[in-house]
């Protein structure tokens, strides 16, 4: 028996990606990328997927701070909130942009069931991809899109290997909503508390976690080919109408009780330690922990050197005068996030309905047969009179 080779392009061939197409989202997703949010119950996990779902599909940047590079179509299968819910739920995202739904590229996969274990239901949304070509596929929440063993590595590795080749085939990313263990909220990695196989974390290219921290929800990053920003602050607003914000002040008091166990944490380490390894030790803040290394700093009790922060000694190089300029897993600091940006008001757009004769139970649940894949259809929602 003979086997045709695999192909083999040269490294020097291999295309460049321009910049600019890199990121789907500045410094939250790369373009084309697959990935979760991950969070514990009610910390507002499907807040932060429309956020990101409507500034994709109007060319905004999320949360005021994360710029779109370009706008692009979006669809949203939400298992878990009516259509109209998640309508309301767009209309305030897009009333803070000054926008309408209307300005949204953005449809809604309108299906009772939609079970990505069957290769039914993976048919169907493939039919649906290719009819709608969009450039970002929400799946919210992943526990209700199968029926498979949720810690079990074989079953879960099939159905992300599935969703993988949906990835490539059709040029798409591919964000799901998942959840976090509840006794596994503050781990040194949040990925490692994603509930189920271990295999969800490391399928995902760009993750974001949710974390519920006293007054606010921290938005906390992870890629896997590049540095990711340091976590945000969050707030789930009310006035004038519901949405995620970045609270524009999150100062706090310094922690008198801080610069001490820093001493202490490089001592013990006899050597250097970066700025995550100290946030991580002593279980503060990065904010609070910036000050503190900024203070000690300015004492020359510290300095900062290859490999992070150490006490002070004859060999010194600059170390950063701000508290945001991060010193993180070495020597090489990543620069801040932009600051907020004001945003203005205004609201509609479109639905994806399947064929309501299409069989099944309810949503997230369904057989296991076999047919040709229909194609989705796309039907507008009826435009509302400006306010």
């Amino acid at each position: 028996m003979t086997f045709e080779p695999l192909t083999v392009i040269p490294v020097h061939e291999v295309p460049i990606r321009p910049e600019p197409q890199r990121w789907l989202i500045e410094s939250l997703w790369v373009d084309q990328g697959v990935g979760i949010i991950g969070g514990t119950p009610k910390s507002c996990k499907t807040w932060l997927a429309l956020e990101l779902a409507a500034a994709v599909a109007s060319g905004t940047p999320v949360l005021g701070r994360f710029p779109v590079p370009q706008r692009s179509r979006v669809l949203v299968y939400a298992a878990e909130d009516s259509l109209p819910d998640v309508r309301s739920r767009l209309a305030a995202l897009t009333e803070c942009r000054g926008l309408s739904l209307q300005d949204l590229d953005l449809g809604l996969i309108d299906s009772p069931i939609l079970r990505l274990d069957t290769p039914k239901d993976r048919g169907r949304l493939r039919a649906t991809l290719d009819q709608q070509r969009p450039r970002l596929l929400i799946l919210d929440p992943l526990v209700r899109l199968h029926r498979l063993v949720e810690n079990s590595a074989t079953d879960i590795s099939a159905l992300l290997g599935e969703l993988r080749a949906i990835q490539r085939d059709y040029a798409v990313a591919i964000l799901l909503v998942h959840h976090l263990r509840k006794n596994g909220s503050s781990p040194a990695q949040p990925g490692q508390a994603l509930r189920g196989s271990g295999d969800l974390h490391a399928w995902g290219d760009c993750n974001l976690y949710l974390q519920r921290r006293t007054a606010h929800i921290i938005l906390s990053v992870e890629h896997r080919t590049t540095s990711a920003p340091d976590p945000v602050p969050l707030e789930l607003i009310k006035e004038p109408v519901p949405h995620l914000r970045i609270p524009s002040s999150c100062e706090e008091p310094p922690d008198p009780g801080l610069e001490p166990r820093i001493l202490d944490a490089l001592a013990q380490a006899g050597g250097p330690m970066d700025r995550e390894s100290l946030r991580h030790a002593l279980r503060t803040r990065n904010h609070s922990l910036g000050l503190a290394l900024v203070r000690l700093r300015s004492q020359e009790l510290i300095e900062r050197c290859v490999g992070g922060f150490r006490l002070q000694d004859r060999s010194r190089i600059p170390v950063p005068h701000h508290a945001e300029d991060p010193e993180r897993n070495g020597p090489e600091a990543r620069t801040p996030p932009a600051a907020p940006s004001a945003s203005p008001p205004r609201e509609d757009r479109a639905t994806v309905a399947t064929d309501p004769s299409a069989p099944g139970d309810s949503r997230g649940m369904g057989g296991r047969d076999l047919f040709p894949a229909p194609s989705l259809l796309l039907t507008p929602f009826p435009r509302e009179q400006k306010r």
